[in-house]
């Protein structure tokens, strides 16, 4: 066993790179809940999203449009979610379900041929003075863009559902639906657009574990990660800070495992690798005490003849 192999500066750069596609994918759907729409298709969103993503990228040549196609592909995808529940007024479980399975099959008939392909490198954001600072600069300021779009998107977010007209018309229609209908607006309409905006995340979530964080094609790649972010959501109350905070705790002790396995820590390796799911649970369930921030109308159709 040798800890001195761990680089702490490293372990935090890497602990934030993964912990970015949890947090796309968790403030996606805390958009989505926030309007009142349960969707668990988030894994399937996401690994269309890095199929789409990687085969644009290998084909292009370029990063930049992989990630644009991703965001494209998953929220395409979340149009089939939207026809179920808020066209034929399926229940919102059981399609969501169905959107995850679909997903899955979907994207391994489309990365067939890509299997075993190394992408082209996605190019870091190296900001000039910034990244030379010691310890802060390889931390902070030596990232890929999509690392700060997630940090960005969150800061949006929060903001956007607290101070803007927007964002208080959605959390109408996630509290109450048939109010904010009577009261004029849009519901149905409100929804798909917050749907297809928690599909690009999840998309781009998808995309940033098969381009950067991991970066090659593998089927079933994604591994849980959208059933994460979907957890994450409730423990954290329906708070983008908190679904920032929850992302980047799984993502350092993730990260944290990994080396402890690669240093030779005498403890099973099943254990290692239950440890993330097992101390962000219990850390957000801690944090989660109060429930009242729940959308009333979470998971509840609506149809504007009733």
């Amino acid at each position: 066993m040798d800890l001195s192999a761990i680089n702490p500066v490293l372990l935090i750069a890497s602990l934030m790179v993964a912990a970015t596609p949890i947090l796309l994918a968790a403030i996606g759907e805390l958009v989505v809940e926030k309007a009142g729409v349960l969707n668990l298709g988030v894994e399937g969103m996401m690994i269309v999203g890095a199929i789409a993503g990687f085969a644009i990228t290998v084909e292009s040549g370029s990063p930049f449009l992989g990630f644009i196609a991703a965001a494209i592909a998953g929220a395409l995808l979340s149009l089939l979610f939207v026809v179920l529940t808020q066209v034929a007024q399926a229940n919102q479980v059981a399609s969501g379900l169905a959107l995850t399975l679909f997903g899955l099959g979907l994207s391994a008939l489309m990365g067939q041929g890509y299997v075993g392909i190394k992408p082209p490198a996605t190019p870091k954001l190296e900001i000039p003075l910034l990244s030379d600072i010691p310890v802060l600069g390889p931390i902070l300021f030596n990232h890929d863009l999509v690392l700060y779009l997630g940090i960005a998107l969150t800061a949006a977010v929060w903001a956007a559902l607290k101070y803007t007209r927007m964002g208080l018309i959605l959390r109408a229609v996630g509290e109450n639906h048939d109010a904010a209908h009577a009261l004029g607006y849009k519901v149905i309409r409100i929804r798909i657009m917050a749907i297809m905006f928690g599909g690009a995340c999840a998309g781009l979530g998808g995309a940033y574990i098969s381009l950067i964080r991991v970066p090659q094609w593998t089927e079933g790649m994604t591994a849980g990660v959208g059933w994460i972010a979907l957890a994450l959501v409730v423990f954290a109350s329906w708070k983008p800070w908190r679904a920032l905070l929850g992302a980047y705790l799984f993502g350092g002790v993730t990260v944290i495992q990994l080396n402890l396995q690669a240093a030779g820590v005498a403890i099973p390796v099943e254990y290692l690798a239950m440890s993330p799911y097992l101390i962000t649970i219990i850390v957000l369930v801690i944090l989660s005490a109060d429930k009242s921030s729940a959308p009333a109308a979470l998971g509840r159709n609506f149809h504007a003849s009733r």
